[in-house]
């Protein structure tokens, strides 16, 4: 019986190993043998998690063919994995991915460092802030006053309790677009929104276009769905979408789904302006796409000289094309898995459908917490409060990195909690893997893009502030030796390039 789970084709292998990129090496300087830079680009991927564990792999003379090398360098190649614990191979069925014994499984997503991790090891991984205390305890509070009659039911509300689903629609009609009840669904955040839009719209092998580079998780997300990702790239710098693209992509491609993130993307801090919204509306209704329209981060701009666009959804007044996704988890904390949906009536309605046989609801004290925060103001006092912190951490973090990492290239957002930035020609999954041994964990470029596009970057979150984001941008410098230097091996191992 086969001992592999999923298999990665010769071109798509080679696709990603050509997309790792190294500086060129110094004068002097010993490159690695093929075979080492082969099996080492391999390894990368693997412990990314961009190539699964348990994944079939070509057999070598189709490998060879596509990276134009010999066998005997593929050969080689696979002949170290195996013994570095990274292959295993049986005679009939192949070679697959493995990770050697003791190592963790590589994560495909962004998720947390577990807890017992925190005091050795600075995570930048996951863009994520503690509470704004004291109103995370006074919303506990106040849904526990609120409880006893919810008490006294089943407890099942696959649409979201009314009178948060009420609070939320008036959220909405207060920022000049009109919202009924029935158009709100509360999900378990903003995740649970987009995972039942997916499923609702999309099935397996549907087209989706997202933003190139997007969310990590979304595409993720995606991915497992079954979804074919259509990227799209964004425009220059943080001046939002490129629209020439964009409509090029609906127009060609007509995918059933596409997925933005229009305040403060994520990972770029980019803002599309009113002008872009109106013309990607408009053209993902002439091409009969559902535009997913993600808000998580509208309220977390940072800077006094911010003109907030209108939401996407003010551009589709019929509500036919524009699915709109919010969230507590980045304005006010991540904990607070509560998120929505605002869309047409019909729309909800198949979601609340299709949720029976899902999740059923989301937890009844998270929503009476969030609803407490929204009905007595203390949303915005936390929210000021998120916004002094991210602003204080982002300065500090780009102060810090500027300092330490002079090469490295960003531009500084207005808004949200991501910095995207170039590694000064580095492999940002070379970064990546350099950064867990120096203790400091960086997620890398191509985590946010489609096959294997943005090696040469990685994406710092504001989470960090004061001595904390300083010995973190001094950890990424003496993470950015170790790669210079090939770790110390007298030789600098090179990503392998066809």
């Amino acid at each position: 019986m086969a001992q592999w789970t999923s298999a990665v084709g010769a071109a798509q292998l080679a696709r990603l190993l050509n997309s790792q990129q190294d500086r060129p090496a110094g004068p002097g300087t010993r490159r690695a043998p093929a075979y080492r830079a082969l099996a080492d680009g391999i390894r990368l991927l693997v412990l990314e998690g961009r190539v699964p564990v348990a994944a079939r792999l070509p057999a070598e003379r189709e490998l060879a063919l596509s990276l134009s090398v010999s066998r005997t360098t593929v050969a080689a190649a696979y002949e170290a994995l195996r013994a570095e614990g990274f292959l295993e191979s049986r005679r009939g069925a192949g070679s697959w991915t493995a990770v050697p014994a003791g190592n963790p499984l590589p994560a495909r997503g962004l998720e947390p460092l577990p807890p017992e991790t925190l005091g050795s090891m600075i995570d930048l991984g996951c863009a994520a802030l503690p509470a704004p205390e004291p109103w995370l305890t006074r919303a506990v509070q106040g849904a526990l006053e609120e409880l006893p009659p919810y008490a006294h039911t089943h407890g099942d509300y696959p649409a979201g309790l009314p009178a948060l689903r009420s609070m939320i629609a008036e959220r909405y009609t207060a920022r000049g677009i009109p919202t009924m009840p029935e158009q709100i669904m509360v999900t378990t955040g903003a995740m649970g929104a987009i995972d039942a839009i997916c499923h609702l719209f999309a099935g397996r092998g549907e087209r989706i276009a997202v933003e190139s580079p997007s969310y990590a998780n979304i595409l993720q997300l995606m991915r497992e769905a079954g979804a074919r990702l259509v990227p799209v790239a964004m425009a220059e710098g943080l001046t939002g979408w490129d629209m020439d693209r964009w409509r090029q992509v609906l127009r060609d491609a007509a995918p059933r789904i596409a997925y933005v993130v229009a305040d403060f993307h994520n990972p770029t801090g980019a803002l599309a302006d009113d002008d872009q919204r109106r013309r990607l509306v408009e053209a993902a209704r002439s091409a009969g796409t559902v535009l997913i329209a993600d808000e998580t981060m509208s309220e977390l701009h940072l800077d006094g000289d911010v003109e907030m666009p209108r939401p996407v959804c003010a551009f589709d007044p019929a509500g036919s094309t524009v699915v709109t996704v919010g969230s507590a988890s980045k304005a006010f904390w991540a904990g607070m898995r509560i998120g929505w949906v605002r869309a047409a009536p019909d729309v909800i309605r198949s979601l609340v459908a299709a949720r029976a046989y899902a999740d059923l609801g989301t937890p009844v004290v998270e929503q009476l917490a969030v609803n407490w925060l929204f009905s007595t103001g203390g949303w915005e006092h936390a929210v000021e409060l998120r916004r002094d912190q991210a602003r204080e951490n982002r300065d500090a973090l780009v102060t810090a990195v500027r300092r330490e990492l002079p090469t490295w290239e960003f531009e500084v957002p207005k808004g949200g909690l991501t910095l995207w930035v170039r590694a000064g020609g580095l492999s940002g999954s070379r970064l990546a893997e350099a950064g867990e041994r120096v203790g400091v964990r960086v997620p890398s470029g191509p985590r946010f893009g489609v096959d294997g596009a943005f090696e040469g970057y990685v994406r710092l979150p504001f989470t960090v502030g004061g001595a904390v984001a300083e010995e973190a941008a001094a950890r990424l410098a003496a993470a950015v030796r170790l790669v210079e230097s090939g770790s110390g091996g007298g030789e600098t191992p090179r990503t392998f390039v066809a």
